[in-house]
């Protein structure tokens, strides 16, 4: 595969480079100090930027690494220049050379609508510049922190530990947010990256991480036990509120997906009025909902029933909410997205940001960038955003 490469000077360049030669990549090394690319890698060929579209005329892949990051001492103007204009300039150029793919690199930060920061900011207009110059046919690559026997930006302290201890310390670490491992991500280039979806994000998702699935499961527990404990008189006085309106239980119980595909009952306050059709929300008539459910719907109250089902292992707090088994389309994506994988939660990255079941597609979308971004840090900004009202919930038909 042949390969061209801007800001291979960088520090996830300075590992990257290397580990595709390893792979048998043939690299072209494209930035604004030749000299310093030739002194890096004596191996490679470089150039300038000026000679780019010569270099990559029929080349497999163009990779953009070429960033201005938050560690670097700069405006927002500048960095606006080199994350979004340079970049589209970059595809541009690519465009016009041939190159079959333009992969240009982000940050799992630019996913974040909240993060105003300058660097998440304009990486954000770099994908709108780069689409506008590719006409949407660049893949957009969004990567955590990258590792590999160096360490930089947060976890840049690690390079004063002993080389054992300092890997040893990712485990925990990789538990608050994602990490990627250079040879991961250099393994995708090879094999993924030519057939790579418009936007993809790379991480490891906590597979395997058993430092993240035990905190997880003692947040839950901790949550869980906690609440239905502290809340009980809350819990009680509901349930009497309901049953006084004399038309059927307080609790509502529903089959549900959870993970791996296994139907569990999931609880809820019932907050529709009895013989409502069984369907998805967005589904049900506004109508069927009554003036207490109304009332417990908009605060959420309806769902802390669902503290028993965490406590019982079949949900979390966070995690993509559970369908019906009826919601056939749904499970299929969520099945080929691998979001099954994973126990539904209570509220989730959807969820918050107002994204329900009456779009599939675009919500197993979110609820696969929550897999890939999940950790500690993430989970908790989620519960704190959830119990401050944020999200729309369970929006029912007009």
């Amino acid at each position: 595969m042949r390969i061209v490469i801007s800001g291979a000077s960088g520090f996830i360049g300075q590992m990257l480079v290397p580990a595709l030669t390893r792979k048998g990549a043939e690299i072209v090394l494209l930035g604004r100090d030749p000299e310093r690319l030739t002194t890096l890698f004596p191996a490679q060929k470089s150039a300038a930027y000026e000679d780019a579209e010569l270099l990559a005329a029929g080349a497999d892949l163009f990779l953009n690494l070429a960033v201005l990051n938050n560690d670097q001492s700069t405006d927002s103007a500048a960095m606006t220049r080199v994350n979004a204009d340079f970049a589209a300039e970059l595809a541009t150029m690519a465009t016009r050379a041939g190159v079959r793919r333009f992969v240009n690199v982000s940050s799992i930060h630019a996913l974040d609508p909240d993060d105003t920061r300058p660097y998440a900011a304009s990486k954000r207009a770099g994908i709108l510049k780069v689409d506008a110059a590719t006409d949407g046919s660049a893949t957009h690559l969004y990567l955590p922190a990258v590792v590999g026997d160096r360490f930089a930006g947060a976890l840049s302290a690690l390079n004063l530990l002993p080389h054992g201890l300092a890997r040893a310390a990712l485990g925990p670490l990789s538990a608050l947010k994602p990490i990627l491992h250079v040879d991961d991500l250099a393994d995708w280039i090879m094999t993924a990256a030519m057939t790579a979806p418009h936007h993809f994000t790379l991480t490891q998702g906590q597979k395997g991480n058993s430092f993240y699935a035990m905190a997880s499961r003692s947040l839950d527990l901790c949550a869980a036990i906690g609440g239905l404990l502290i809340l009980s008189p809350l819990l009680l006085a509901i349930w009497v509120m309901i049953r006084r309106q004399g038309d059927g239980p307080a609790i509502f119980a529903q089959d549900r997906v959870g993970r791996g595909g296994r139907i569990f009952t999931c609880y809820k306050f019932r907050t529709m009025a009895v013989g409502t059709v069984q369907a998805g929300t967005h589904e049900v008539s506004g109508s069927a909902v009554t003036p207490l459910g109304a009332r417990l719907r908009r605060w959420k109250i309806d769902e802390l029933p669902q503290l028993w089902n965490v406590l019982r292992g079949e949900m979390s707090l966070i995690g993509p909410r559970p369908c019906l088994p009826s919601q056939e389309e749904l499970v299929r994506r969520r099945t080929e997205a691998g979001v099954l994988e994973v126990r539904p939660g209570i509220s989730g990255l959807a969820q918050v940001a107002g994204i329900d079941m009456s779009d599939p597609a675009r919500l197993v979308d979110w609820d696969a960038r929550y897999i890939a971004i999940r950790g500690l840090l993430l989970d908790l900004k989620l519960i704190l955003q959830t119990a401050r009202g944020g999200g729309r919930g369970d929006r029912v038909a007009a």
